[in-house]
């Protein structure tokens, strides 16, 4: 396990993680320190959300080109290109005239903003599979599963972060000191990290990130449905619901769903245990099948329950825990299948082509909640989440099949 080589250590790893949970909470940060700062100058919560537009976008052509580029360079050039830019994405908001702080402005910091996010996350992502021994697929979702969950719960802890900061320093401020954050983490990687994180590859080409692995192209574009199914109700419809239907105040909405995403990284980060089997053995593509019918079951039972007269905001709170733990399951063992089925030598361009599609479904999502709120209010968006999630278990049940490997306690050992 030289540094030379394809598999990187627990100390690397380490502080690759560090990294990673430094630009996660920045990330969370951003969002609520935007959001409320857009809202207090009198945009309504759509037009605010429709600032992040780009930030979708920007996430598809990352993901694309991001692991082309940790395939030719290492995990590293990706990594410290990620943290980077989000230093200059927090920068160009913070030192900008009040007066420039406009909606094409502040589209762009958050493409930027956006990159960043996607590169440190496919580093950090694609590195789990430097650390875990081949053959150890236990110990690979166990580790998958601490990381996605911590990723999640942390960006919750930035909703709070964002929050404070500008209730106490305000806007340019507290984005001052979050860059200042980031900065710390990129020193440590610069300083700490040797190597390049993987072995580059200088044949590997772009068009290799189109996979040709059958598995991880229908992984893939199950992951496409099951975060639209998320985002068509979660990023537009939901807040603007609870805020002015249900008449919240706009902390309630940001404090509410900030828990609900620390919640939902828990249950992540503690799904090797919830779905543990008696024989052992890891989830396979029908464990991802079934999950997702399962989920299907929510929003459709809370679009039906709104229109019964029964409290909606009882009905929305249960709604929400029950979605977010089913989700958390099902996002969980998407993010263990992908690196499963990744081929060893071309993991970082097989991460990449997933979470473009990852953040495809994003996209759409947030696009659709928008416009199915407008149309036909939180029910539309609602059902639409049924039949996205159904369309995600259609294609899940194609997914290989395989009993999934029992791993040596030896080998799990090795890698914990």
């Amino acid at each position: 396990m030289g540094e030379a080589g394809d598999r990187t250590d627990l100390r690397t790893y380490g502080f690759v993680t560090a990294a990673y949970w430094a630009d996660t909470v920045t990330d969370g940060a951003i969002r609520i320190l935007v959001l409320f700062y857009f809202y207090q100058l009198g945009y309504s919560p759509l037009q605010v959300a429709f600032l992040f537009l780009f930030y979708e976008i920007f996430g598809v052509i990352t993901n694309l080109f991001g692991g082309w580029i940790a395939a030719r360079w290492g995990l590293k050039s990706t990594l410290v290109g990620g943290l980077s830019l989000q230093i200059g994405a927090l920068l160009m908001l913070a030192l900008a005239p009040a007066a420039w702080l406009v909606v094409p402005y502040v589209m762009v910091s958050q493409a930027v903003s956006g990159v960043a996010k996607d590169l440190t996350k496919m580093s950090s992502k694609s590195a789990v599979k430097m650390v875990v021994p081949d053959g150890a697929s236990d110990a690979l979702f166990k580790w998958v599963a601490i990381l996605t969950g911590s990723k999640n719960a942390l960006k919750g802890v930035g909703f709070f972060v964002g929050g404070l900061l500008l209730t106490v320093v305000g806007f340019q401020v507290s984005l001052i000191i979050l860059a200042v954050l980031v900065g710390s983490a990129l020193l440590m990687v610069l300083v700490a990290v040797h190597g390049s994180l993987g072995r580059g590859t200088a044949g590997a080409r772009f068009s290799h990130m189109f996979s040709n692995n059958r598995a991880v192209n229908l992984l893939s574009a199950a992951r496409v449905f099951l975060f639209a199914s998320r985002d068509v109700w979660f990023v537009v419809g939901l807040p603007v619901y609870l805020r002015s239907v249900l008449g919240w105040t706009f902390w309630e909405v940001g404090g509410f769903l900030a828990i609900w995403v620390i919640g939902y990284g828990i249950v992540q980060g503690a799904s090797p245990r919830l779905l543990r089997r008696r024989d052992g053995r890891v989830p396979t593509g029908f464990t991802a099948a079934w999950l997702a019918f399962a989920l299907a079951l929510l929003p459709a039972g809370i679009a039906l329950a709104l229109v019964t007269g029964v409290d909606p905001t009882l009905i929305l709170i249960v709604g929400l825990i029950l979605f977010g733990i089913v989700f958390a399951l099902n996002s969980a063992v998407h993010s263990f299948l992908i690196l499963h089925y990744a081929d060893g030598d071309r993991v970082a361009m097989n991460v990449g082509f997933y979470y473009m599609a990852n953040a495809l479904g994003r996209l759409a999502g947030t696009l659709l909640s928008g416009l199915l709120y407008q149309w036909q209010g939180l029910e539309a968006c609602l059902w639409a989440s049924a039949i996205m999630v159904v369309a995600a278990g259609i294609i899940s049940l194609a997914l290989p099949r395989e009993r999934g490997a029992v791993t040596a306690r030896s080998s799990v050992q090795a890698a914990t």
